[in-house]
């Protein structure tokens, strides 16, 4: 059985080899801990204390998904952040679920958030399809990162009560 948590610090290592799987996976994405991901050394204090990050955990202890949630400094606009899950595990409704977890934490926790966006990048085709079927709209913005991938990404946004309604 899969258990969904919110993430500690010391799920830092594991969200990194999770990321670096992902990353492997498309030609061109570059991981670099080191240089671009330094937060991953205390993740969870990197989403407090206005936000959260959650990870979806095998019954071996393996990590095999995550998700995290920023918000705004006026708590109006909450950006997902690290939506990644093992190959292993796609298709069997486990990044919906930990989507819902999200969701239904920034409903309870900030209800005056009107507005749940994420950046997403072009290569990630099989996550557009997702996020489109979750309920979420390209908003045609586009930027280019100054990253080792020379990363291209797309916007998305929904609103929070209207995420995984029609999934």
């Amino acid at each position: 059985m899969t258990e969904i948590r919110l993430a500690t610090n010391r799920d830092g290592d594991q969200i990194s080899d999770l990321i670096a799987k992902v990353f492997a996976e498309y030609p061109g994405c570059v991981f670099d801990r080191a240089a671009e991901f330094p937060e991953l050394d205390a993740i969870a204090d990197d989403f407090a204390p206005q936000g959260a990050i959650w990870v979806a955990e095998n019954a071996d202890g393996q990590i095999i998904g995550c998700l995290g949630i920023k918000l705004s400094d006026d708590q109006t606009v909450a950006e997902l952040h690290k939506v990644y899950l093992d190959k292993s595990s796609r298709g069997q409704g486990l990044a919906q679920r930990l989507l819902a977890h999200a969701r239904d934490w920034l409903l309870a926790q900030y209800p005056a958030c009107q507005e749940l966006v994420l950046w997403t990048d072009t290569r990630f085709v099989a996550g557009h399809h997702f996020y489109r079927k979750c309920g979420f709209i390209e908003t045609g913005q586009t930027r280019t990162l100054d990253d080792l991938s020379k990363s291209a990404e797309l916007a998305f946004r929904a609103e929070p009560a209207m995420v995984l309604a029609a999934a």
